[in-house]
């Protein structure tokens, strides 16, 4: 049997007779990892403060009381000072006690129209939109540093690949506008799902609203955010704006990744197209000469824990009846552990490619393993009247005519060319040139030398106007 004094340690004790088991207090507590959203707790109740003053709920006077004492609250854990209590359970109770002991009974008052129902959902959907920002300042910090690298390597072509195979030549810039361009719509995500997430929950109470007159459109105007719930028992039991932002940070380190897998593979010494900056490598502990990836390494493998996170909230949301349960207390840790690591992942990427050195020899050499000029061939012959199919054919045969003798297609002679078809004149040697194959594909979106810096002067004006936002 508890006693008075312990049983009443607990903020909604007043109905309980026995105190919670420490096994319990132990698998319940949460307050050792949601004081990370203390600053939201605060400006929230800040603002439900004043706002109950406003609607005469509260008097002018007991209000300021209540935000003179948060704020001392703030400055204590700022400080370090603040005692984090466990058997209070998590950070509103920890602060709204803290409070009480500052400001005294009036503190008591501060909880008036509120339940810790859309208390949480407020300070979770402001840290989920507050996080959104930085990943989006963080993304376009990349997609500059892409950029930058496309802007110089203009002229840099190396061989693109399908199946990772030798496919076609292409500019090092194109190659680089690629992830430009997957960036830019990650940040298009983080801009929808925030806008979604920017909703406050605050008057919905516990699931049916309550009798006090609340003002929630205030709160929200003054929390920055952008609506206000709709549904009292969809405002405290929704964890959408959750899942859509483990999704999208998913959907980043996805992007992340397979820019990872190809410094890794460029990386490696039989390609050599670029040399990796000592800060953003390790050596071996027994192999002198190694310069490992590491960093690209662990970022692709930080891939799959973010995937984790998203599939165990998708599984901890698919059965749960309206409105509140316990098990959205799991919601937190997973998002806190993926906002962390998509947050360094894409700063770190953005200086890792700002500081990476490309090799342009290593890359044209490159070019001429795997006739990476057939299409060339091909199309000249198309040129010369020769349905495609029958070219396709016929640059087939000597594509496997140079490869048996060793040769590259722009080595073979004219009349060994005209073996093939007599319609091959002088002028092949010109098409089958690397460059020209690339200065010839200037569709839009494509290769060539225009559209390229089309497509540069495109991302940077989708910068600039992002910056006016």
């Amino acid at each position: 049997m508890a006693s008075s004094k312990n049983k009443q340690e607990k903020l909604w004790g007043g109905r309980f007779k026995q105190s919670t088991a420490p096994l319990v207090e132990e698998y319940t507590v949460s307050e050792t990892y949601d004081r990370r959203l203390y600053a939201q707790d605060i400006a929230g109740s800040k603002a439900h403060a004043r706002m109950l003053a406003r609607q005469g709920v509260l008097t002018r006077d007991e209000a300021q009381i209540l935000v003179d004492g948060l704020d001392q609250v703030a400055r204590e854990i700022q400080e370090g000072t603040f005692v984090w209590r466990a058997d209070l359970e998590d950070v509103h109770m920890n602060i709204e006690n803290r409070l009480t002991e500052i400001v005294g009974s009036v503190g008591q008052k501060l909880h008036t129209g509120r339940s810790r129902n859309d208390q949480v959902a407020l300070d979770f959907r402001l840290c989920v939109v507050e996080s959104l920002q930085t990943w989006e300042r963080a993304l376009k910090g990349l997609v500059e540093s892409l950029l930058e690298q496309a802007r110089n390597h203009q002229e840099t072509l190396l061989p693109g690949y399908t199946h990772m195979q030798p496919a076609q030549p292409v500019s090092l810039a194109h190659h680089l506008l690629a992830y430009c361009q997957m960036f830019c719509r990650d940040v298009q995500r983080v801009q929808d799902c925030a806008r979604r997430a920017s909703v406050s929950p605050l008057g919905a109470a516990a699931l049916a609203g309550t009798t006090y007159p609340l003002d929630p459109d205030s709160v929200a105007q003054e929390l920055g955010l952008q609506g206000v719930f709709a549904n009292s028992m969809d405002a405290v039991s929704d964890r959408d704006f959750v899942l859509e932002s483990l999704f999208v940070g998913s959907q980043i380190m996805a992007h992340l990744s397979r820019l990872c897998e190809e410094i890794i593979i460029w990386s490696n010494p039989g390609f050599g197209f670029i040399r990796l900056p000592d800060a953003f490598a390790t050596g071996s502990s027994i192999m002198p000469q190694k310069k490992n990836p590491d960093v690209a390494e662990l970022m692709r493998g930080k891939t799959g824990r973010v995937y984790g996170n998203l599939m165990g909230m998708l599984t901890t949301m698919k059965g749960l009846p309206l409105a509140y349960n316990r098990d959205m207390q799991e919601d937190k840790e997973p998002f806190f552990d993926t906002d962390t690591t998509v947050t360094m992942s894409v700063t770190i990427m953005g200086q890792m490619v700002e500081a990476l050195m490309f090799n342009p020899e290593a890359m044209h050499a490159a070019l001429r393993k795997g006739f990476l000029n057939a299409t060339e061939l091909a199309d000249y012959l198309v040129g010369k009247g020769i349905p495609f199919r029958q070219a396709h054919h016929i640059t087939g045969n000597a594509v496997a005519y140079a490869e048996k003798n060793n040769k590259c297609l722009e080595d073979c002679s004219l009349e060994e060319l005209q073996t093939f078809s007599p319609l091959v004149d002088q002028d092949v040697f010109e098409v089958l040139a690397y460059d020209a194959a690339v200065k010839r594909r200037e569709v839009p979106g494509g290769t060539g030398p225009r559209s390229v810096a089309a497509q540069i002067r495109a991302v940077q004006e989708w910068l600039d106007r992002s910056k006016e936002v």
